[in-house]
């Protein structure tokens, strides 16, 4: 018996029924390994040495494994055919050696591109060795994400409070999105003109023709500037006389793209199919694993994390026969195409994107499929059909027209295209971001016939104004597009780093667009004034190369860190000697028009409107960056920056808003702005009632009505029938509630504390109370919000206690600020917390019977985490910052 072991239990089950009863299948479930969560994971001053760690589940895994291999003739590593799959087949190999249990037995790497039987026996015949290069490769890329991502985060929480984390790839990301918004902002739009007239031809047929040239010189397509200019070209068509010059029809030929790579199908499946990255990935990995069709389990396409375009030979032919049969003989191109990339860096070494079998049509295998999995699947049939099918044959028509009124003289064309052979069109035709006409070679429309030399009857002249607009916001689709064609990143990164950076509220979606949160701006601005060279778009893109060129055995990956880290780690000591004065100072140029944005008055927008003498400026503080002013505490006067990245006209006037009185009280409600927010507030004084805007309630949507309900909450329901004793509903730190003889329970929505009644509420209630007492038995309270695992061990958890909410770890408790919402608390700040009590109270450590934590799924751009006792930092290397957070992701490279 055999031993094959592949990632995934769904491939296990498949594979199994492939190869028989002589080999036993099993999954890996991804990575068995990852670098640990705690200092000396990669040790720069002892050349990289890398310390791994196998978590519990991991462990199981690979004794179930290597208890296999024990008692078996072989071993076949079939793990994903690219590096992440290349290095958990080392992982694999180097623990089971570890283990002692391979002895004499071969020891074989298999790789196929889809999950059918005729691939696997193929590739089972043919197998190699492990390619250590690729393994080096993976090494190196795994090393600088854990350096960048673990050594520049710290700086970003000394530097700059309420900032998340900082990575190699990230931090790129980031930078094209908050670089377009800054274009925007600086754009300035210019007023341009275009003139057209309707002409009918002697048949009586209109069309419509631009203006193209005019006094002897030919116009730009914004050559008209005014309204003065356009109304006097429009007068001189008004009275001229029209002759066609010429008429000139060219056949066109357009040829299809080829299959999709990993980046054009999320670009496709965003275009086309309002999907993200991740969720195109997602159905992908079910398509390629399999798909039960008529009681077999088949992988429908190729695999999906790939950028390369051509596809095997076999599947060419086969395509071409699917052609033939399908759309006929005259669809088939003499010879079969072959593509080669254009993208920056790009491997080849994996088929593009495919079907497994073309005559598996999207019709054939539809009622196996969901919604989403047959989208996708007849979006990758189609596009790779239409790769091998003939051109599509378009004839182009320009028609050149004379105007001549009394002398003067301009230049109008016509142009058209029609489709006389469809070609690849009939399989596929590209949709485009951003409005963009669809390639489907019909674009300029139809044209009469016009034959030269004849006149031209004048039916209408049209002048339009227009205006000239900002680029558009990226689109996920279009940010990869982006980052590809830079080189930026690989395909199996593009998903994690687009998620990680919506994770880290860095980027806001809105309606597909992505918009940079103040926070990711202001990050992205410390960066590049602090770090510039690491965000710089070519110095990635070259460190990418050089990764592949380790893939390729010709850079050792060892001396590619030496080099990186010896620049990196020096610009991090840098940082040592910088103050927060010089942060803002940069922070307040490269930032002006978001800190600073132009006021109706046309007064300067840095001196502050409270006051009028004090400098307005970023400040930062526990909770993040806000506007505030020179003068204080003499002027109090402080701006929000707000979540898509404008500021607030409620706050900038930091003027209360009026709504009405409390029918009940007589005192006057109203809006206001404060450093956390919008919030109500009932009369003035010390002991007015104050209460913040639910999460999704925006100012201008505020009422006297909705100011009123929520100042009055808690909300009395009513008495309950058995104690009867009152049930109230409220808003909490923890969000809404039901609050019954003492006890809490949690309601679905802010709109259940306004609308829920008596019935619902007593259910609510009794179903909390069949899950049990919220307080253990020693009368320690229930966890509100488990943060996950302390980097030495141990749960950290949100607690509510006699004097207020608090982060536990162990035997510490940490106080969480007063005027921060428990809720909102992060691991990350529970940590410097944690950290915090700990070096006031001099206690702490390693709780005595804490679990080992479970290694995370996270991206390799997760925040590091601060020191957990003083001890710890004092034995740190100087020649090192050792990371802090573990970064477990058996695909994200960012």
């Amino acid at each position: 018996m055999n031993v094959v072991v592949v990632e995934s239990p769904a491939k296990a089950k498949t594979i199994n029924k492939y190869l028989g009863p002589g080999y036993k299948v099993l999954a890996s479930f991804g990575h068995v390994r990852d670098l640990p969560a705690k200092d000396g994971s990669v040790l720069p001053d002892q050349d990289f040495e890398m310390s791994w760690e196998v978590d519990s589940a991991s462990a199981k895994r690979m004794k179930d494994i290597a208890d296999a291999v024990k008692s078996s003739d072989g071993l076949f590593l079939a793990t994903d055919p690219d590096r992440e799959g290349e290095a958990i087949s080392w992982h694999v190999l180097d623990l089971l050696k570890k283990k002692r249990v391979l002895g004499d037995k071969p020891v074989k790497r298999v790789v196929f591109n889809a999950i059918t039987k005729k691939a696997v026996l193929d590739a089972m015949a043919n197998p190699r060795d492990i390619d250590i290069p690729l393994v080096d490769a993976y090494l190196a890329r795994r090393a600088l994400d854990y350096l960048v991502g673990f050594n520049l985060s710290p700086v970003l929480w000394r530097k700059l409070p309420g900032a998340r984390s900082a990575g190699r790839v990230q931090s790129v990301a980031l930078r094209l999105v908050c670089d377009r918004e800054s274009e925007i902002e600086r754009f300035v739009s210019e007023e341009y003109w275009n003139i057209s007239a309707l002409l009918k031809t002697p048949r009586g047929d209109e069309f419509e023709a631009k203006l193209v040239s005019a006094d002897g010189k030919r116009l730009q397509s914004r050559s008209i500037k005014t309204g003065e200019d356009a109304n006097r070209l429009k007068a001189l068509l008004e009275g001229a006389t029209y002759v066609v010059d010429t008429v000139e029809a060219k056949p066109v030929k357009r040829n299809p793209g080829p299959p999709f790579t990993t980046s054009t199908l999320q670009q496709a499946a965003s275009s086309r199919m309002g999907f993200s990255a991740s969720r195109t990935m997602q159905v992908a990995q079910k398509l390629y694993e399999g798909i039960d069709i008529g009681g077999e389990t088949v992988g429908l396409i190729t695999y999906m994390r790939t950028d390369g375009v051509q596809m095997a030979p076999e599947a060419i032919d086969a395509a071409r026969r699917a052609i033939g049969e399908q759309f006929g003989d005259r669809y088939v191109p003499e010879k079969a195409r072959f593509y080669s990339t254009k993208a920056k860096n790009a491997q080849e070494a994996h088929e593009a994107i495919r079907p497994t079998d073309f005559n598996r049509t999207p019709d054939q295998v539809k009622r196996y499929l969901d919604a989403d999995q047959l989208r996708l699947y007849d979006l990758i049939w189609k596009r790779g059909i239409a790769s091998q099918m003939a051109s599509a044959e378009i004839e182009r028509t320009t028609v050149e027209i004379l105007a001549d009124k009394n002398g003067e003289k301009a230049g109008l064309r016509a142009v058209g295209s029609v489709i006389r052979f469809d070609g690849f069109i009939a399989a596929y035709t590209d949709q485009k971001e951003d409005g963009e006409q669809s390639d489907d070679g019909d674009d300029e429309g139809r044209l009469p016939p016009i034959n030269a030399r004849e006149n031209l009857a004048k039916q209408k002249i049209n002048a339009s104004q227009h205006f000239t607009e900002p680029p558009p916001r990226y689109s996920e689709a279009s940010l990869i597009k982006k980052m590809e064609e830079l080189g930026i990143g690989r395909p199996s990164t593009y998903a994690a780093t687009l998620k990680t950076l919506s994770d880290r509220e860095y980027i806001i979606v809105d309606k597909r667009k992505l918009i940079p949160h103040s926070r990711g701006r202001l990050v992205t601005a410390f960066l590049e004034s602090f770090f510039s060279k690491y965000v710089e778009y070519d110095f990635t893109a070259a460190l990418e190369e050089k990764l592949d060129r380790i893939s390729a055995g010709e850079l050792d990956w060892k001396q590619v860190l030496r080099d990186f880290w010896k620049d990196f780690f020096a610009q991090i000591e840098d940082t040592k000697e910088l103050r927060v004065t010089n942060v803002l100072d940069a922070l307040n140029e490269v930032l002006a028009p978001l800190v600073f944005p132009k006021r109706e008055d046309g007064s300067d927008p840095r001196i502050c409107q409270v006051c009028g003498t004090g400098n307005l400026s970023l400040k930062l503080g526990k909770y993040g960056a806000f506007v505030g002013c020179s003068n204080y505490p003499e002027c109090n006067y402080t701006r929000q920056l707000t979540s898509d990245g404008s500021e607030a006209e409620a706050a900038a006037s930091n003027e209360p808003k009026a709504l009405g009185a409390d029918p009940m009280t007589g005192e006057e409600l109203t809006l206001r702005s404060g450093r956390f927010g919008p919030y109500i507030q009932r009369g003035d004084g010390k002991e007015a009632k104050r209460s913040s805007l639910p999460k999704g309630w925006k100012p201008e949507d505020i009422d006297h009505e909705k100011a009123l309900a929520l100042i009055n909450l808690p909300r009395d329901i009513g008495k309950h029938p058995e104690t009867g004793k009152m049930i109230s509903a409220g808003l909490g730190r923890y969000g809404p509630f039901l609050l019954h003889d003492g006890s809490y329970a949690n309601l679905e929505s802010i709109e259940d504390v306004f609308s829920i009644g008596l019935n619902r509420a007593v259910t609510v209630i009794a179903e909390k109370q069949s899950k049990g007492p919220g307080r253990g038995r020693s009368g320690t309270p229930a966890a509100l919000k488990e943060l996950g695992d302390h980097p030495d061990g141990g749960p950290i958890t949100v607690r509510d206690g006699r004097y207020g909410a608090y982060v536990n770890w162990g035997k510490v408790n940490a106080t969480i600020p007063k005027g921060q919402d428990p809720a909102s608390v992060t691991l990350d700040e529970s940590l410097v917390l944690i950290a915090e009590r700990i070096a006031k109270t001099g206690t702490g450590g390693k709780p005595a019977k804490a679990k080992k934590p479970a290694a995370k799924k996270a991206d390799s751009d997760a925040a590091a985490k601060p020191k957990a006792t003083k001890a710890k930092a004092a034995t740190k290397s100087k020649t090192a910052a050792k990371p802090k957070a573990a970064a477990k992701s058996k695909k994200a490279e960012s």
